[in-house]
Order: structure tokens, then C-alpha cells, then sequence
């Protein structure tokens, strides 16, 4: 009798577990690039894998630093910084986190051969201490070390070597391996399975660290390219969470009474960016180095039309390359620059480049309306005396073009992750390509003014006056039209109403460890 009742008692915990299962079905509007974080500087990717990968600290709600995989820091010199880690955590396949951990992952990531070696430019050796104790040594005093470590993520020392991954991969390149298509985190969520454009599944870690604050034991990831597909699955149900909700579709969804709807702008600042090389990919010269041919492209847009039509009216205008809330940002430089269309084709005329042919690359599932948008800013530079022809297409398409500076003019979003600081652009978009810097310099300019200061900022130890620079250096960018600031696009997620907390952001990046659904 007494076993029946146990038997009983523990069926009714199963049960009650079951009941409270949760299931987040995520529909996106694209596809992460690869499970592995290294091989590709891209934000999304990036976001989606934190819920498999940590870094040594992460950003809290309130976008503020706090531990993650370290407990504390110190600063033992002016170039060395002392990390004491977290003990009693495991990777997902059951192996101890350890300092020899965070070595063989600083030495992956800051490998020449490595797409992200940006994210980490100070980095330039790390020690271990004791198992749980890691120095890492600096070119010098640097202000944003812990800023840049939040998407440093760690992978097992073991695991990578045991299955020839010590070095990284890289997509731009079609360079792929184990850590392409597996996982060996120590995040909240394990990989269950992966199809590549179809669905990723992640389960929950129940051997988590930290206590748990959702209540989510699964997560159904799949791809959406089409927006009216994506909106068809949130009010049939087959979704009940997606970060990238069409504009035009809000108002219906918002009149839904089992659907949630958040809105607000992110700080993604979408850009056109110009190939800078002296000849373009097919052999002419080129004319984007002319600053009046540049000119000629910001005068030819009416950012007011695209914030109203194409946009819905949800995004802002921008004339900075930042945000407002993104350190470094002076209002005085985000004067957008005014509609004029005559005075494009009298720039045009006096460099010699009327009726100019290029080729506008876009991708049509990485940012908001972007086809749209696209096929916009073509009709508005062909009255404006240009002939562009729109190349678009997915981004795996799209990449190995931009990436490759095959590109004459494409177009970019930049968030400033995982800095959340101008020095982030600025460092990685805009100075001169070299083995730590320029990463996403698909143009190949170079600007000696701006390398100055953009090096001047990177050991700067007061805030006040590292901005200063950095401010400089962005009011140069303006000047140049180094890249063209177009606005920062409008953030909607709209989710089931059975969801009763959820972190939204600025920086538009799910944290579905403090998702929760009502119970």
C-alpha cells in the first residue's frame, strides 16, 4: 500500500512537472548563420547562442554588466586583468569548466584566421593562474574590456580539441567544422537537433548555475523568411513568439485578443556602406571615391518618405551612424542631410559620373522591411540621375559579397554589440582593415585622421575624454559619408498572451532564460 502511494505521489509531481512545461516556439524571420559563435560578427547569431554559450560576464535587464562565468575581476596592472571563475559548473556533455576553458576559447576567438578577432582588439595573451584564476594581459590600458568579454563565449578545451576545432571557422569563407553543426555550451539551453533553414531545437540545461527564472523546457526555432507566412503562424498558433513582426501587419495583430504586441526602436542604425577600392569588381574605376559621388547618393534620399511608407512610420531618421543611446552620440551629428535630388545630379555632373551604373547589394530577411527598402532607395537614386540595379537575395547569398568587398554599395545594420559603445563602429567598421581593427570594412577605405583617434580612444581610461575622440572621429565619418545613416528600424515582437514575462530590450536581443509563461 505504502509503495502505491509513493508510486501515486510521484506520478502526480510528473504530472504537475508536465503541466508546466513550456514550449517557446520562435519564429524568425531568418536563420542564424552557424552554431558556432566565432564565425561570423553577427548580432542575431550571436544573441540566439548565448542561450547555449556564456561569457566570462554578460548584460543584465537593465543592459549593466553583472558575472557570468567569472565571479569577480581585479586589475593586477595597467595591461593585466585577473578573472576569478565560477567553480562547480558544467558543460553540456558533463565536462568541469576550468581556466584552461577560457584560454583555449581566447586563443580561438583572437586567432588571425578568426571573423570575431575584433570583438576582443586589446586582447593580447592570457595566463592561468590556477584552475580557477585566468589573467588576461592587454596591449595596453583599455577602457572596455568587460564590454567586449559579454560575447566572448567559452567553449570546452577538450571538447574542441577532441574534435579538431581549437581553430575557428568562418563563414564569409564557407570555412565550416564540428563546431558549424554541434554545441558544448554551458548556458541555460542544450542543442536537442539543428536543420540548417528549417528548425534548430534547444532543450533546457537543467544543470544550470544559475536559478532559473523561466519556465520554458524547450525552444522551437524555425525560420520564416516570409513575413506573411510569419504572420499567418502567429495567429494560427503554430509560433507563439517571434522578434520581427512585419510593420504593416501590427495594427491586425495588436486587435488580436490571444496575441502580445511590444513595440519600440532598437539601436540597430541601418547604413549604406561604398566600395572604396580604386577599381570596382568589374574593372572600372571607381567613383564612389569621390566624395561628391557620395554626396550625391545622401541628397538623393527622402529618409522622411522611407520613415512613412516604407517603414510605417515606426523608425527614427537618423543622420548619425549611432544611436541616441549609444555613448559617443552628440546630437549636433545626427542632422539628417536634406532630400535634393537636383543638386544630386549637379554633384554627379561635376565629377564626371552622370548616369552612373553600380549594383546595390541587400540580403531580404536580416533587417526590417529591407526589400522594401532596397528597391526604394533604387527608384529614388535612378531619379536622381544614378542607374543601380538591385542584387538581393538571402543572406548566406549576400554575405560572401559584401564580406569580400564584391560589393559597390550594400547595405549594413550595426547595434554597436556587444560594446554598447561608438568605439564599437569605430573600430570595426570604419578603421583602416589590420589584423584587430576594420573587420567590417567591406569598402576598403583607410583614413589616417581617424585611425588616430580611434587609437588615441582604445587606451583612454577617462570616459569624458574617450568620448571626446570618439566624437571626432564620428563628426569625420559625417563629413566623408563614409557610411550613410538611414535610420534606426522600429523593434516589434509580438508573442502569445500566455507569456507574462519577458525582457525587451534596446538592443532587440531575446533572453529566453527570463521568459516565462503564466502558469
Amino acid at each position: 500500500m505504502l509503495k502505491k502511494l509513493i508510486l501515486a505521489a510521484a506520478m502526480s509531481t510528473a504530472l504537475s512537472a508536465a503541466a508546466h512545461a513550456e514550449t517557446l516556439k520562435w519564429g524568425s524571420s531568418r536563420d542564424i548563420y552557424s552554431l558556432d559563435p566565432y564565425s561570423y560578427g553577427d548580432s542575431y547569431t550571436l544573441s540566439f547562442l548565448n542561450h547555449v554559450y556564456e561569457g566570462l560576464v554578460r548584460f543584465d535587464a537593465d543592459l549593466k554588466i553583472e558575472p557570468a562565468l567569472a565571479t569577480s575581476w581585479e586589475t593586477v596592472s595597467d595591461t593585466v586583468w585577473r578573472f576569478h571563475l565560477r567553480e562547480g559548473v558544467k558543460f553540456h556533455n558533463g565536462a568541469e569548466f576550468t581556466a584552461d576553458d577560457v584560454i583555449a576559447s581566447l586563443t580561438r576567438v583572437s586567432d588571425p584566421a578568426s571573423p570575431l578577432r575584433g570583438n576582443l582588439p586589446a586582447y593580447k595573451s592570457a595566463k592561468k593562474v590556477d584552475d580557477h584564476t585566468v589573467d588576461i594581459e592587454l596591449t595596453g590600458p583599455y577602457p572596455l574590456l568587460l564590454n567586449d568579454l559579454t560575447n566572448i563565449h567559452i567553449f570546452d578545451a577538450t571538447w574542441l580539441a577532441d574534435n579538431n576545432s581549437l581553430k575557428p571557422t568562418d563563414v564569409g569563407k564557407k570555412i565550416e567544422g564540428y563546431a558549424t553543426y554541434h554545441t558544448n555550451g554551458t548556458g541555460p539551453f542544450e542543442l536537442e537537433s539543428r536543420t540548417p533553414d528549417s528548425k534548430t531545437v534547444l532543450v533546457k540545461n537543467t544543470e544550470w548555475w544559475d536559478p532559473a527564472k523561466s519556465n520554458i523546457d524547450r525552444i522551437e526555432f524555425t525560420p520564416i523568411v516570409s513575413a506573411a507566412t510569419r504572420v499567418a503562424a502567429l495567429l494560427s498558433g503554430e509560433i507563439n513568439f517571434t522578434e520581427n513582426a512585419p510593420a504593416q501587419d501590427l495594427p491586425r495583430l495588436v486587435a488580436q485578443p490571444d496575441l502580445k504586441v511590444m513595440e519600440r526602436t532598437d539601436l540597430r542604425t541601418i547604413m549604406m556602406g561604398f566600395n572604396r577600392k580604386p577599381k570596382l569588381a568589374d574593372g572600372v574605376d571607381n567613383k564612389f571615391n569621390d566624395l561628391r559621388v557620395r554626396q550625391a547618393v545622401a541628397h538623393a534620399l527622402d529618409k522622411d518618405l522611407i520613415q512613412k511608407r516604407v517603414m510605417r512610420g515606426k523608425s527614427r531618421m537618423a543622420g548619425a551612424i549611432i544611436a541616441p543611446e549609444i555613448p559617443g552620440y552628440v546630437e549636433a551629428l545626427d542632422k539628417v542631410v536634406p532630400y535634393d535630388p537636383e543638386l544630386s545630379k549637379k554633384l554627379l555632373s561635376e565629377a564626371g559620373a552622370s548616369d552612373l551604373p553600380f549594383t546595390l547589394v541587400c540580403t531580404n530577411e536580416a533587417y526590417v522591411n529591407e526589400e522594401e527598402l532596397c528597391q526604394s532607395i533604387v527608384n529614388m537614386l535612378s531619379r536622381a540621375g544614378f542607374k543601380p540595379q538591385l542584387d538581393i537575395g538571402p543572406t548566406a547569398a549576400q554575405a560572401p559579397k559584401r564580406t569580400g568587398g564584391l560589393s559597390d554599395v550594400y547595405i549594413i545594420g550595426w547595434a554597436n554589440e556587444p560594446m554598447l559603445d561608438s568605439y564599437s563602429i569605430l573600430l570595426q567598421m570604419i578603421e583602416t582593415r589590420s589584423d584587430k581593427a576594420g573587420v567590417f570594412n567591406w569598402g576598403g577605405w583607410s583614413y589616417p585622421e581617424i585611425d588616430k583617434l580611434v587609437i588615441q580612444a582604445s587606451t583612454e581610461m577617462d570616459r569624458t575624454k574617450r568620448l571626446e575622440l570618439q566624437t571626432k572621429a564620428l563628426q569625420m565619418v559625417k563629413d566623408e559619408v563614409i557610411m550613410l545613416p538611414l535610420h534606426q528600424q522600429p523593434m516589434a515582437w509580438v508573442m502569445s498572451n500566455k507569456i507574462d514575462r519577458i525582457a525587451q530590450l534596446a538592443d532587440n536581443k531575446p533572453r529566453h532564460w527570463l521568459t516565462h509563461f503564466a502558469e
